[in-house]
């Protein structure tokens, strides 16, 4: 005969499994999600700006044609990326952008997490570190972007914490860098573990005193 305690149990295990397996498909969801709707947003832009000029020159609207440009273009402009001259030109332009005030408001920022979360030029992350937080014995990673000093003189790191699954909407944490600890963790395998939600681990993680 089944006892109540035993059913209350079998229950319980059913909605945790239900709950995991919940979470888990959501945290392999949301990823794709983000990206199809910035990809339909810039399809549906460069479609709805193409249409009506070719349209009336082949008579009819061609499905796909959003798609077909932005695929051309990401490829263009990641061509002339790639070699020395398009670099310049691309620099420049970057430099123009700048100097504009309200687009400089924006594009700096953005251009600067974009290159931190790569791992890539002067700002990007180079290290990952480890917090305790949010209590003792929990540990929260982040990317070391930079350091600075307090009124006392006392050495300060900045560390930035990125949120999972969505990197980029992450918090600044300002705090003594004897309570911030290196790893063995690479950038890319740091991202991975963000983008998954810890779904995607590496096999070690090890911590050291943070030497600066």
């Amino acid at each position: 005969m089944t006892t109540p305690a035993k059913n209350t149990s079998a229950r319980g295990g059913i909605s945790a499994h239900f709950r995991g397996t919940l979470v888990a498909g959501l945290l392999l969801l949301v990823p794709v999600v983000i990206t199809y709707v910035m990809l339909s947003l810039l399809f549906n832009t460069i479609d709805g700006i193409l249409q009506p000029a070719v349209k009336p020159i082949v008579g009819r609207r061609i499905p796909g044609l959003g798609l077909v440009i932005l695929v051309l273009l990401i490829y263009v402009v990641g061509l002339i990326g790639a070699n020395f001259i398009g670099k310049s030109l691309v620099d420049r332009a970057q430099h123009t952008l700048l100097k504009i005030p309200i687009i400089r408001a924006v594009y700096k920022p953005a251009k600067l997490l974009v290159e931190s979360l790569s791992g890539e030029g002067p700002t990007g992350f180079k290290r990952v570190v480890l917090i305790e937080y949010p209590r003792i014995g929990t540990w929260t990673m982040g990317f070391l972007t930079s350091t600075t000093k307090s009124e006392t003189g006392a050495m300060l790191a900045i560390v930035y914490i990125p949120t999972a699954p969505t990197p980029q909407s992450g918090w600044v944490a300002i705090m003594p860098a004897d309570q911030v600890y290196d790893t063995n963790l690479s950038v890319p395998e740091a991202m991975n573990l963000v983008l998954s939600g810890g779904i995607v681990s590496p096999a070690r993680v090890a911590k050291k005193p943070l030497v600066l």
